[in-house]
């Protein structure tokens, strides 16, 4: 999950910010390639895990292979009513525009600390076959933030 937030964060910059076009297939391979050899490093992982090269990443890029779950993806955002971005999925159904208040935040995570418990479930969970260990560690830990503003 660490690679893919990495990854995440990286693609954001390169589009967002350096203004590069997302369907540049071999540029994207290259500087995803280097994220995740960036990523591996930075958490001292030396081991031989099955990662992609960038040759492996543009032969992805290039191909079919994840094109179901993207469909699958795209039809449960569809069925939400989620037509654009930014937007935050809350329980898997309480769909918060991107640009909504913080009063509409406190008000949906306060009912939910009233309930005692989180309903549903994130709604790409099982279309991307997220197992319930990576679920419940959660992409980002207030420690995690904390060690990357240290750093």
């Amino acid at each position: 999950l660490d690679i893919s937030e990495a990854l995440y964060d990286r693609l954001n910059v390169y589009y967002f910010v350096e203004g590069h076009a997302l369907n540049d297939k071999p540029r994207l391979a290259s500087v995803a390639a280097e994220s995740i050899s960036q990523s591996l490093a930075k958490n001292n992982n030396n081991t031989s895990q099955a990662l992609m090269s960038e040759k492996e990443i543009l032969e992805f890029l290039n191909g079919n292979e994840g094109r179901l779950e993207i469909e699958n993806a795209l039809r449960a955002l569809n069925q939400l009513g989620v037509h654009g971005i930014p937007k935050f999925i809350v329980e898997g159904s309480t769909v918060i525009d991107g640009a909504a208040g913080p009063d509409t935040f406190v008000r949906i995570f306060r009912e939910i600390e009233q309930r005692g418990k989180v309903e549903g479930t994130a709604i790409f969970k099982d279309i991307l076959g997220v197992d319930e260990e990576t679920l419940s560690r959660g992409s980002y830990s207030r420690e995690s933030l904390l060690m990357e503003d240290a750093s």
